[in-house]
């Protein structure tokens, strides 16, 4: 099979997962005008490397070990729920609305986002610590059914609610309130 067939077939299968238009780079990394979901697809890794996604990045609910290929940069939300990661190296550096990461098996949030526009979700976990979440984040924060012995790395600023029940060390409002200002009810 011809070097160009192989390419036309590889960009029809891109077309299946994309809601919008795209453009591949001189590097062979594709942006995004709209959405990308990879979701339910029995994955267990990318099968293309983005830069850019403008709305959503749906790769939840696969058998990922690793988030090598996502996106740098996602204007809507960012799912990688419901796999086999431990680990978030290569996750996106901006999120713009929602970053879940929930049901994996991540022991640390080193290397995701450090900027999430609205909510972020790691519960279901094995954290035991929340080192490497964002300073800030705009919405809420859920980080329960995890091993958390300590609230060390939790964002200094939540805009939303805290709900971190059901960890390794139960929490009180007083604990929270020393190490993050929490806009919204505080569940622990």
């Amino acid at each position: 099979m011809s070097n160009f067939i192989k390419a036309e077939l590889n960009k029809l299968e891109l077309k299946k997962y994309i809601n919008g238009t795209y453009t591949i780079n001189k590097d062979g990394s594709i942006d995004v005008d709209g959405d990308v979901t990879l979701s339910n697809q029995k994955l267990i890794g990318l099968p293309f490397r983005f830069n850019k996604v403008s709305g959503n990045f749906i790769c939840s609910d696969n058998y990922l070990y690793s988030l090598e290929g996502s996106p740098i940069y996602v204007g809507g939300n960012f799912s990688c729920g419901n796999n086999n990661l431990k680990s978030l190296k290569d996750a996106p550096k901006i999120v713009g609305e929602d970053f879940e990461c929930w049901s994996n098996y991540l022991k640390t949030l080193e290397g995701g986002p450090k900027e999430v526009g609205e909510k972020y979700e790691c519960w279901g976990n094995e954290l035991k610590t929340l080192k490497g979440a964002p300073k800030k984040v705009n919405g809420s924060f859920l980080c329960y059914s995890n091993k958390l012995e300590t609230l060390e790395g939790i964002p200094e600023k939540i805009g939303g609610n805290l709900i971190c029940f059901e960890n390794s060390t139960r929490f009180t409002k007083k604990d929270v309130e020393k190490v993050s200002k929490v806009n919204g009810e505080i569940n622990c």
